[in-house]
């Protein structure tokens, strides 16, 4: 297998998936991370139908990843008095299988033999005919044969090797924050709270705190947590319900993240010997397939350059051929208006949805018909 040498950008799913397997087909792997370390708890992600099992099953991961799921639990929606509107059954939010972000990286860390670059990153990318020259922000320079972009929607690798960020990300209208307040903050209890255009939510599967609102695109640094903050409570002045209470424990919060809802659209994953894979190539923010898409995404990548003996061409190619249509369920609407409907009208039509049986057997079907959309190969025995 030529193309051996590997490096990766981004330790969170789809990255360390990836070397997980490539390093099984005799690959050297680097990935390089800017976080100082991996990102321990986090949210709750989720696999859903046999797809998705399978996949896991192949890496042999699939006993390990049951023995640590969360186990999804039901959520109730109430109104500004606390009083029950309708519940979100757990199998709708937590898949079939449901476990904590930084759970899931440390399972596929454990099982990637391979070199890791933390609190680095890469700042430039110059392709030759037989390599990718690399430098990072600290470590040495650096050649490999392929280079793969899985370091999620604000992309450092896409924006190196395939142009800035606005050419391939569209932003959806709404922004979302989770907020580590303590365990004790939902009672136990996992509830969700609506406003036109704004959603808190306490207990669930994403934080002990989780929120989304409608907004303008707004401008921030992304490494600035502390003006971060002051928006999500600028967002939420004047809500009622327990609102008020949670705003005021956001300037102490020992762990928050605020990003925007949008989606990646790009019409190629690969240019060259650089590819992209995961949330960097189809990202949809909050649209429940991420966490899936990365593990079957690297799964076929790294299968595809193992049956071409590492011919990136062919494999990248094949790679785009076979995934970009299960790929498609990313492009299809937002979560943004279903999680904060804009008006009271739309937060009942939401709430119905969950009291009948009908409308919520149809989502669960669609969205098991989604995540198994898919003819998978079995690289393993070459069919």
């Amino acid at each position: 297998m030529k193309n051996r040498t590997v490096l990766i950008s981004g330790a969170s799913i789809a990255g360390p998936a990836l070397a997980c397997l490539l390093t099984r087909y005799g690959c050297t792997v680097t990935v390089v991370e800017r976080a100082p370390a991996l990102r321990p708890g986090g949210q709750a992600v989720d696999f859903k139908g046999a797809t998705h099992r399978t996949v896991l099953a192949r890496m042999g991961l699939l006993d390990e990843v049951l023995r640590r799921r969360t186990g999804g639990r039901d959520q109730t929606i109430v109104d500004a008095d606390g009083e029950p509107r309708a519940v979100i059954p757990g199998e709708f939010t937590g898949g079939d299988i449901e476990i904590r972000r930084g759970e899931l990286s440390e399972i596929l860390y454990t099982h990637s033999d391979c070199e890791y670059l933390f609190g680095d990153t890469i700042t430039s990318l110059t392709e030759t005919a037989d390599g990718v020259d690399v430098t990072f922000a600290h470590a040495r320079p650096r050649r490999f044969d392929l280079v793969v972009g899985a370091d999620g929607i604000h992309s450092n690798v896409r924006r190196l090797a395939f142009g800035p960020e606005r050419d391939y990300v569209r932003y959806l209208g709404y922004h979302y924050a989770l907020a580590e307040l303590g365990e004790e903050l939902g009672g136990g209890d996992a509830v969700m709270y609506n406003e036109p255009g704004r959603m808190a939510a306490v207990g669930g599967p994403k934080a002990s705190a989780f929120f989304v609102f409608a907004s303008p695109e707004l401008d921030y640094d992304r490494t600035d947590t502390e003006k971060q903050r002051q928006l999500l409570m600028d967002a939420y002045q004047g809500a009622g319900w327990r609102v008020p209470e949670l705003m005021a424990r956001i300037p102490q919060a020992r762990e928050f993240h605020l990003d925007s809802l949008s989606r990646v659209t790009i019409d190629r994953y690969a240019r060259g010997r650089v590819v992209l894979l995961g949330d960097a190539a189809y990202g949809n923010t909050l649209g429940g397939f991420g966490t899936g898409l990365a593990v079957v995404g690297a799964y076929v990548l790294a299968g595809e350059l193992h049956a071409a003996g590492g011919d990136h061409r062919i494999a990248f190619a094949r790679y785009e051929e076979l995934f970009r249509g299960y790929a498609k369920v990313s492009q299809r609407g937002s979560a943004g208006p279903f999680l904060a409907p804009p008006s009271p009208l739309r937060i009942k039509l939401r709430d119905w949805t969950f009291k009948s049986r009908f409308l919520l057997g149809l989502m669960l079907k669609a969205t098991g018909k989604f995540a198994t959309d898919i003819e998978l190969p079995d690289y393993a025995s070459g069919s």
